[in-house]
């Protein structure tokens, strides 16, 4: 299972002719598209106080909708409002939360439509919108359930609050964007290079009944082959916790 990005130089979303081939391509290679990251960038802002700016977000985010539904993913991620660190003052951030919450409602009835769950994910803290309350003041204020939650490991234990965090959304959680770190910075390691507790996050995982997929986002590199062998070296570190989790679950007695 792989996650598609947006990104131009990854897919040109906006060509639908390109994306039916690389739908046929992932086909061909026995893969499946599981999840579609939406665009996100300084001027891809759903929280902006202007209009016009608002507008074109939704577009652009409206065109990926389509050519997530052509890939046949599960999953649309998205960050809920733009890629920068200003944090404007309490009346302009109230303003921006309630023109998220209108422009996700739109762009979660174009997913429904198309057969896809919209998921938003959790920023980086030092971002707008990057604490765990918005996220959850946001889930809640939608006016549909259709919209569920992305918990990135990564950005989450930068802000301090992985572990709860999995109690916060667990209502919500439908997938996991998973990396390691050492808590400085958002390096995009294998699970077990970082700080990370992977053990007790798979335990918390288990309590809250998670059955999503987790999607590997390690940093690449030039060596293609190196950057597979790091990926695999973090998928075993997770099932390694998992069977242990497994194991240390209590037995099951059926009643006679």
């Amino acid at each position: 299972m792989i996650e598609v990005v947006f990104s131009p130089s990854h897919l040109d979303y906006k060509n639908l002719g390109v994306v039916r081939q690389v739908a046929s391509r992932i086909e061909e290679l026995g893969m499946e598209a599981y999840s579609f990251h939406a665009p996100f960038a300084n001027d891809i802002d759903i929280s902006s106080p202007d209009f016009a700016t608002r507008e074109h977000a939704l577009d652009e985010i409206l065109y990926a909708v389509e050519a997530a539904s052509m890939l046949g993913v599960h999953y649309f991620v998205i960050h809920p409002g733009p890629e920068n660190a200003d944090i404007p003052s309490r009346e302009e951030r109230m303003v921006r939360i309630e023109n998220v919450i209108s422009v996700l409602n739109r762009v979660a009835t174009r997913c429904a439509e198309a057969g896809i769950k919209c998921v938003l994910e959790n920023k980086l803290p030092h971002l707008l919108f990057g604490s765990s309350s918005d996220i959850v003041w946001i889930l809640g204020s939608l006016e549909t359930n259709e919209v569920g939650a992305c918990l990135d490991t990564g950005h989450a234990f930068l802000a301090g609050d992985l572990y709860n965090l999995v109690f916060k959304l667990g209502p919500y959680l439908r997938m996991l964007h998973v990396h390691d770190n050492k808590g400085h910075s958002d390096e995009h390691l294998p699970p077990g290079e970082g700080r990370i507790e992977w053990g007790r996050l798979v335990r918390e995982l288990v309590q809250v009944s998670f059955h999503g997929a987790m999607i590997l986002e390690v940093a690449g590199s030039r060596d293609f082959e190196e950057t597979m062998a790091r990926a695999r070296v973090g998928r075993k570190c997770l099932r390694n916790h998992a069977r242990r989790c497994a194991l240390e679950a209590p037995a099951l007695v059926t009643p006679r």
